[in-house]
């Protein structure tokens, strides 16, 4: 028999909760199968099979709060579930004779077909279906694949041309014609965003500074060598690559852009980890580029395409996310044409980037439709004067507007 733990967290996550069960107990399972997701502050993280063999026993159910490496799951290496069945009903016969002695009503058996129409559903759908008379077959599900969550089953949106009955037959909700409400709590992710974005317009100095560049250099050369550089380096040449190129050269001229605040001490960081804001169905998430200024730009943009790959299946790790030295938020992506982007403290600046719209410019003297774009600096007046969050910003525009200088290095 062996034990199944929470994984071991990081200093910064003090604890996570079970949010699904993906097997039951004396299902047989096979090595690196998913058995459990546990959320953190920060990501979620997921518990496989230490090896083929059977899950005995959960210890820790969903919503249960678990501490870093503390038991969570027991386990038989190399059993059958044929094995584990006789047990299971050993176990359970003297719960219902006990219960019958005291003068209460049998433990009534899952019927197997039912359970068998709802094996792929994780316990705690099935639950909350036995709870609430809902069929999770007609619940849009938010889940991976359309799979029904148990935050789904808690306030269920219908399919279409579906309504939802209870036990005695009424309907529960209907798809159409009534003025619904959903009630769902807050993720533990979305929590902590909530808590650290008051915290950043709380207990920082920020101010935000604008400016707009001219695109049409960056799309003329995206469209020259964007066939050439899929060919040889397999990803796609989109415009974030040199945008944290950019904003490496940049916090290479302007240090305190690329600090951060330590309590009363001012922490100069001698590397460029940039942080890459990701939208996911959990909510934002920030994951780090690591040494920026010794990646290629094929490097940034097949990384950039792997966090948000990960993002999207709830895969990204801690180490995915922890640390970095400065920010950059695409807005843009979503339409957004002039946003004021918040603090990922303790960094004290984070870059806007927003949406490219056609715009008639003066250009000597003569007015010309060119695709421009807004950008946004917010940052800490506590540590970077305007001075230099201007200067900044503007080195950022001069080096898209002109990539050749990021090449001669000017």
């Amino acid at each position: 028999m062996a034990d199944i733990k929470a994984p071991v967290f990081p200093e910064s996550v003090a604890d996570g909760t079970i949010v699904e069960w993906h097997v039951t107990e004396g299902q047989q399972v096979s090595r690196d199968d998913l058995l459990a997701e546990i959320e953190t502050d920060k990501v979620v993280l997921e518990v496989v099979a230490p090896d083929d063999g059977v899950l005995t026993k959960i210890v820790k159910q969903v919503d249960d709060t678990v501490l870093s490496d503390e038991l969570i799951a027991q386990f038989e290496a190399g059993a059958s579930a044929g094995d584990a069945a006789p047990a299971a009903e050993q176990s359970a016969a003297p719960a219902q004779e006990k219960q019958a002695a005291d003068g209460g009503e049998p433990v009534q058996v899952t019927d197997k077909k039912d359970e068998a129409e709802h094996k792929d559903q994780s316990p705690a759908v099935r639950k909350a279906a036995k709870e609430s008379g809902v069929d999770p077959k007609e619940v849009e599900g938010s889940g991976r694949g359309g799979r029904v969550t148990k935050t789904d089953m808690a306030n269920p949106t219908l399919k279409s041309d579906s309504s939802i009955k209870s036990d005695n037959g009424r309907p529960v909700a209907e798809s159409m014609g009534e003025r619904t409400e959903k009630r769902v709590p807050m993720t533990r992710l979305r929590k902590r965003v909530a808590e650290r974005l008051l915290s950043a317009s709380q207990d920082t100095a920020m101010l935000t500074t604008f400016n707009e560049v001219n695109m049409k250099p960056l799309m003329d050369m995206r469209a020259k060598y964007k066939e050439k550089f899929e060919k040889r380096h397999g990803v796609r040449l989109g415009f974030m690559s040199l945008f944290v190129k950019a904003a490496t050269e940049a916090l290479k001229r302007f240090p305190a852009v690329n600090a951060s605040l330590d309590g009363d001490d001012i922490v100069y960081h001698g590397f460029y980890d940039i942080g890459v804001a990701v939208s996911s169905d959990r909510g934002l998430v920030v994951p780090v580029l690591r040494d920026t200024d010794r990646m290629s730009m094929a490097d940034i943009e097949s990384t950039i395409r792997e966090f948000g790959g990960k993002a999207q299946q709830g895969k990204l790790g801690l180490e995915d996310m922890t640390g970095g030295t400065f920010t950059i938020s695409n807005g843009g992506v979503f339409g957004s044409l002039m946003s004021t982007p918040i603090l990922n403290p303790p960094q004290t600046a984070i870059l806007g980037m927003h949406a490219i719209n056609d715009r008639p410019m003066a250009v000597d003297g003569k007015v010309e439709i060119l695709p421009m774009m807004y950008l946004a600096l917010s940052y800490d007046h506590r540590m970077i004067d305007g001075k230099e969050a201007v200067q900044f910003l503007v080195t950022i525009k001069e080096l898209v507007e002109d990539p050749a200088m990021l090449l001669l290095d000017l």
